[in-house]
């Protein structure tokens, strides 16, 4: 997308069905299982993403042969014998990409640096670094945030403690790496973790390359063994439906997001859970998930730590409500793409919003009459898509480097023209 700006255009109401791109949680940590594996693995219709284009170029860059066959990805595995013996890694601000890769680099054997964008030189990562050194690992920071440079000699194994609190991707690359470790890996979480749903998402696709991790609330046992390869689906993006979801929450409606139901991996579709609360329906059926809205929306008082990359797609639909909305259980939100919790009050404002910022979250009160806005985005695709959505009933509401949306729906702006072209 060429434009430094797109407005989005009202509309009476939304009548449709859509399936947004695959997931990238399960897109990259499938890649990471599929790359350690014994033997080649075929990936079905994966998300083609800056996130995950930044992964498989890095696996590249590690020597694996990972190639494009049509809409699916074939991925040759190591078997935890990482072919190269240096290389300089450069993810962009993929969070997931930099925790997974850091953990898989230290089972090698030679010299490697890891590396993103100004924003990710800002994003910590000094917690996975030393539950790695526990481990045997070898790694430096200057910051305890990237450039990582990685002295890799492989994991000895052993019993480590992490932190869960400020990201439960530290956990996941830990978990995916540890099966080659020398010796089993005993994985104790200290404190909270948050985003869990993310964790059992991990445990169930190690399992489905054949991994077997013993899952305790705050212990994780992780033997010695090997992944193998095997031909694996990717479903659609829960993040990413949550802005039809909340489409139809906010302009009324019906939207279907077809490929989703609630044995899914990701626990981003209880945000559903969370509109029906406010006041829709939800309506589950073998095509999908449907969210109706007919009458008012309520305020409501909510934890999204579980869900909290939806918690700027519920802001929006909270300024729609007939009182306020608070969100908590998201301090982990400060350290993401940008502050989704201090910037995302910022731009919320500009709809003439009352937003009350607290450590770990917000309130949002309604305005008497919503303003049309400018949006700034922060290069974070979750504050353009969420913060669109608003123009489906407010005219005037621009939205500023839309193509950052890039990272992980290129054609967002596109999909939502459509739902409202089907009104």
């Amino acid at each position: 997308m060429a434009t430094d700006a797109i407005e989005v255009q009202p509309c009476s109401t939304i009548d449709a069905s859509i399936r947004p791109p695959s997931s990238k949680s399960i897109t990259n940590r499938a890649l990471i299982c599929a790359a350690l594996a014994v033997g080649r693995s075929k990936l079905l219709q994966p998300l083609d993403s800056e996130d995950t284009r930044v992964m498989v170029d890095s696996l590249q860059r590690l020597g694996l042969k990972v190639e494009r066959a049509d809409d699916d990805l074939l991925v040759d595995g190591c078997g935890g014998d990482i072919p190269a013996e240096q290389a300089e890694l450069f993810i962009e601000n993929s969070g997931t990409s930099v925790r997974f890769l850091t953990a898989l680099l230290t089972l090698g054997d030679g010299e490697f640096v890891i590396d993103g964008i100004p924003r990710m030189r800002e994003r910590p990562i000094e917690d996975l670094l030393a539950a790695l050194r526990m481990l045997g690992a070898k790694l430096d920071s200057e910051t305890g945030c990237p450039p990582v440079s990685v002295s890799a000699s492989g994991l000895r194994g052993g019993e480590v403690s992490i932190k869960g609190n400020i990201s439960s991707q530290y956990l996941s690359g830990l978990l995916m790496s540890a099966p080659y470790a020398r010796s089993p890996v005993s994985i104790v979480v200290d404190g909270e973790l948050v985003s869990r749903p993310y964790v059992d998402m991990t445990l169930a696709i190690m399992a489905e390359f054949g991994v077997e991790v013993a899952a305790e609330t705050s212990r994780f046992e992780v033997p010695h063994q090997k992944y193998s390869a095997r031909e694996y689906a990717i479903e659609p993006d829960a993040s990413a439906a949550s802005y039809f979801w909340a489409a139809a929450a906010i302009a009324g409606g019906s939207a279907t997001v077809e490929g989703l139901s609630r044995s899914s991996l990701q626990g981003d579709v209880g945000f559903c859970d969370l509109l029906v609360q406010m006041g829709c329906e939800l309506e589950e059926s073998t095509s999908g998930m449907t969210i109706r809205r007919n009458g008012k929306l309520h305020g409501i008082d909510c934890d999204m730590g579980n869900v909290s990359d939806t918690a700027q797609t519920l802001s929006v639909v909270a300024l729609f409500a007939d009182g306020p909305t608070t969100i908590r259980g998201i301090a982990h939100n400060r350290h993401k793409e940008t502050d989704r919790i201090g910037n995302l009050a910022i731009e919320l404002r500009k709809f003439g919003a009352k937003v009350d910022e607290f450590e770990d979250g917000f309130t949002v009160h309604p305005p008497q009459e919503i303003s049309g806005a400018t949006i700034e985005t922060y290069d974070d695709h979750r504050m353009a898509m969420s913060l669109a959505l608003p123009g489906l009933r407010v005219p005037g509401v621009k939205i500023l480097d839309p193509a950052c949306t890039g990272k992980t729906y290129p054609d967002f702006f596109e999909d939502l023209a459509s739902i409202r072209t089907q009104a």
